[in-house]
């Protein structure tokens, strides 16, 4: 389980240390190559915070978190329960907590967003056809390409409203809400973070609480899931043991009137407030890996129902290559199971989860994504499916324990 390192640099006229990656946590020796990979994947992209935590029949079977420094500047030391931004891997957290309230009886799927909310459908009567199903498989008329995803238009939202800096999620809906939709609610998919966002609404109307408490009490706490939270926009505010995200972009304070410019992960491109439901959360691999049980029997937060739903196809049916959106999640069927996966991107990080017909659910997490001049980041998928097929000897233990 040693590091990767290459010769020292020159730094000035300072010789550096020569760049490593750390790990800290548990690798089994069958599973060495997931280390490997995520080692090499970590060097060759030049991120310095990452995590994998690899279940196999519902066993936790693997956790590291990984650094890698040049010595340049001082990184944290990532731990197997170091808290990261999971983006868009927060839709299918809000998801669990929307069939939940269904299974409840306190919500109809087939409810209009509008009604339920109180909103206006003068701009466009279609509003009213918008149901919590189709916001949950983004069939709701909302294109992004189209009029631009209201999640990231800080700037643009303050200006047409005549408010100040920062916006929320209410100014969000209200400058939404006074525009057309895209489409028909209902003809054809269309990933739209702003959906995501009217659902986490939806459960604060329905439950009478606020969204992080719901989630938190009936979705994590049953699991005995602990650690996941909402997370913060500026670095100053970050959890304990919360990585450091990294970016080279930057942008003009979305956090206040003052034009300054800041880092794109911390309040120079978007709102962890106004993200929320769509890409709030903050957690570990391993609360992930965990998490995604929830679809693979009957448990104390979805029953067999529940969980039909969350896999279920949309009214626009599968597409070219046989999967579709189902609630939360990517869905495709396969030979005896129903694989899920997602992935989450926002500046600053990365993030990945997958759960495969042989028995591995997987979930890796950066704290960096891809950027201009980057290798692609989208290779990881392939290579851990290579990976996973040249595993011989899994291990029979459950590290679950160490870690809940």
């Amino acid at each position: 389980m040693g590091a990767i390192a290459v010769p020292a640099l020159a730094f000035g006229s300072r010789l550096l240390p020569p760049p490593v990656v750390e790990a800290t946590g548990v690798a089994p020796a069958s599973l060495g190559g997931f280390d490997t990979l995520m080692k090499t994947f970590i060097k060759e992209r030049g991120i310095t915070c990452g995590q994998l935590a690899v279940s196999k029949g519902g066993r936790l079977v693997f956790a590291r978190g990984y650094r890698y420094s040049d010595g340049s500047h001082a990184v944290p030391a990532v731990s197997p329960t170091s808290l990261f931004r999971i983006a868009s891997l927060s839709k299918h957290i809000t998801a669990i907590a929307i069939m939940r309230l269904a299974q409840e009886g306190k919500l109809s799927l087939t409810a209009s967003a509008a009604r339920l909310l109180g909103l206006s459908t003068s701009a466009d009567s279609r509003l009213a056809e918008v149901t919590v199903w189709r916001l949950l498989q983004h069939t709701g008329g909302w294109d992004r390409d189209v009029s631009g995803d209201y999640l990231h238009m800080d700037a643009a939202i303050a200006k047409a409203l005549g408010v100040p800096l920062p916006i929320t999620q209410d100014h969000i809906v209200k400058y939404a809400s006074a525009r057309p939709l895209d489409f028909a609610p209902g003809a054809k998919f269309a990933y739209s973070n702003y959906g995501y966002l009217l659902l986490g609404r939806i459960i604060e109307k329905v439950s009478g609480m606020g969204y992080e408490a719901y989630v938190r009490q009936k979705v994590l706490a049953p699991l005995g899931i602990t650690r996941p939270r909402l997370g913060r926009t500026l670095r100053s505010q970050a959890a304990s043991g919360e990585v450091v995200y990294e970016s080279r972009y930057t942008g003009k304070s979305i956090l206040d009137q003052s034009g300054q410019v800041l880092p794109a992960p911390y309040g120079g491109g978007f709102s962890m407030a106004c993200q929320g439901p769509n890409g709030g959360w903050i957690a570990s691999a391993v609360d992930l890996v965990r998490l995604a049980k929830v679809l693979d029997a009957p448990n104390a937060v979805l029953n067999s129902t529940s969980i039909g739903r969350m896999l279920a196809k949309p009214e626009t049916g599968a597409n070219q290559y046989g999967s579709w959106y189902g609630a939360g999640l990517w869905v495709r069927q396969v030979t005896g199971h129903v694989n899920t996966w997602h992935d989450g991107s926002q500046p600053g990080t990365y993030t990945y989860i997958a759960r495969l017909q042989n028995g591995v659910t997987y979930a890796a997490l950066f704290n960096r994504r891809e950027e201009s001049g980057s290798p692609d980041f989208d290779l990881l998928a392939d290579l851990f499916n290579a990976q996973i097929g040249k595993v011989r000897s899994w291990p029979a233990g459950d590290l679950g324990s160490r870690y809940f």
